[in-house]
């Protein structure tokens, strides 16, 4: 049901490529599971809050969830504000790298 342009996702292992460059990443999942690990500097916004995100810089947001399908809508949502949001593939369950959190 979603069409999606190229250019409106990556994967994790792009994401891991460019996190140097600190982009702006936005983690959807509900706090409980952003606090079980995250993308270090990774900002939290629930899906369900995602219509109150305000994008204060003028570069893209990298949406990121557990598996793909919340950042899918979230991505969907932001454009529609006319924010430059980026689904990453696979989310959370296909990162690789550094991970912060996870005391729970």
């Amino acid at each position: 049901m979603f069409s999606f342009l190229k250019g409106n996702s990556i994967s994790t292992t792009e994401l891991q490529q460019i996190l140097d460059s600190k982009p702006i990443v936005l983690d959807v999942r509900e706090k409980t599971e952003f606090a079980s690990g995250h993308i270090p500097n990774a900002k939290n916004t629930p899906l369900s809050k995602i219509s109150t995100y305000q994008s204060k810089e003028n570069q893209p947001v990298y949406v990121i969830c557990q598996s793909g399908m919340r950042s899918r809508q979230a991505v969907k949502k932001l454009k529609a504000k006319g924010i430059d949001a980026i689904n990453v593939k696979g989310g959370m369950s296909a990162w690789r790298g550094a991970v912060r959190g996870g005391k729970l």
